[in-house]
């Protein structure tokens, strides 16, 4: 079926391409009733606009990119529904694109994106992403870009982070509180931000309460629950079982707690267990699992209004970086019978 182009619409009311023109975009210099009659007619021929020429006139598409680094944890699915709150009200379509933990597949994304004339992204920086001179183009350019959860502290653009420090921190006092003192931590990748700062509060909680600690404490772990299956299976192996574990989210502790009950082991009366990102499994899961909770639909809508912010300034702005609060739910998992 032939596409019906403007020129096909003038030359069937036998007028110009401008005046039809006109009407498609409601000029004041054409009367009304010229003006349904055109619309009246092009919707009988079958006549839409295309988008991407529109986008060329206007210099806008009204669609924005965001890129992930997976979806099988839920904690970036419910941020994308923030960020969809506020974009589709503003009559924006969301474009969402996961870069599978690649560094290569990330920037593939990110250039597909831009060739489908996106007039801004949202990222979250893959496992692999070490150097980022492409970001650092385009934001030389001008072009709008707004960073979460995974950032680079190398970038001069704005970010919406979770206070990981503090939360961590919390969350170690908490078992300190409930009075374990072999208390291990299941690291995130160590080349992220994220993991450096649950890191970082892990030990100084345990400095502040004068806790004694080693390297063998911290153990890389990873993100999902095999990791944590991994790496609990080898500390059952090795006869190395802490009192308790502070894991650096919750499909880690998940993990341990998995492999801990597979053989035998009682949680939280041998090895207590505390997690971070407050998932859906934590209230599901026997013993139910203390975790932090995050606002994940808090962060989608932060990084939403910061990007339009740009959007809407054409680039004219301040970088800002936005620091959320959390809260501790404490469950079974982690409390020390009495």
């Amino acid at each position: 079926m032939k596409h019906v182009t403007i020129k096909d619409v003038a030359k069937k009311l036998n007028c110009s391409v401008s005046t039809i023109s006109r009407a498609f975009n409601d000029k004041y210099d054409i009367r009304k009733e010229t003006r349904d009659h055109i619309l009246s007619i092009a919707k009988e021929m079958g006549y839409s606009p295309n988008p991407m020429a529109k986008s060329l006139l206007k210099q806008c598409s009204n669609q924005i990119g965001v890129v992930v680094p997976e979806f099988i944890n839920a904690f970036f699915p419910e941020v994308i529904i923030g960020i969809q709150e506020v974009f589709i009200k503003k009559g924006y379509q969301v474009l969402i694109m996961q870069s599978n933990e690649s560094h290569i597949t990330e920037l593939e994304n990110i250039k597909t994106l831009e060739n489908n004339m996106v007039d801004g992204m949202i990222i979250s920086l893959s496992l692999e992403t070490k150097n980022v001179d492409y970001y650092k183009d385009l934001i030389k350019q001008g072009f709008p870009l707004v960073f979460f959860n995974r950032v680079s502290n190398e970038l001069e653009t704005s970010k919406v982070l979770f206070d990981d420090y503090k939360w961590a921190f919390f969350a170690t006092e908490h078992l300190i509180y409930q009075g374990y003192k072999k208390i291990f931590h299941l690291g995130g990748p160590a080349g992220l931000v994220i993991s450096q700062n649950r890191k970082n509060g892990f030990i100084d909680a345990l400095r502040k309460h004068k806790i004694s600690f080693d390297e063998s404490s911290i153990i890389e772990t990873g993100f999902m629950i095999s990791d944590g299956e991994r790496v609990m299976e080898k500390l059952i192996v090795e006869n190395n079982l802490p009192e308790a574990i502070f894991a650096v989210n919750d499909p880690s502790a998940i993990g341990a707690m998995k492999m801990l009950k597979k053989h035998g082991y009682k949680i939280p009366e041998d090895v207590a267990l505390l997690g971070f990102t407050e998932s859906k499994l934590a209230e599901l899961i026997d013993p139910p699992l203390t975790s932090v909770a995050q606002p994940t639909k808090e962060i989608g809508r932060t990084a939403a209004k910061l990007l339009l912010e740009q959007i809407e300034t054409k680039g004219i702005f301040v970088p800002q970086t936005v620091i959320l609060n959390g809260r501790l739910n404490v469950r079974e998992s982690s409390m020390k019978l009495k």
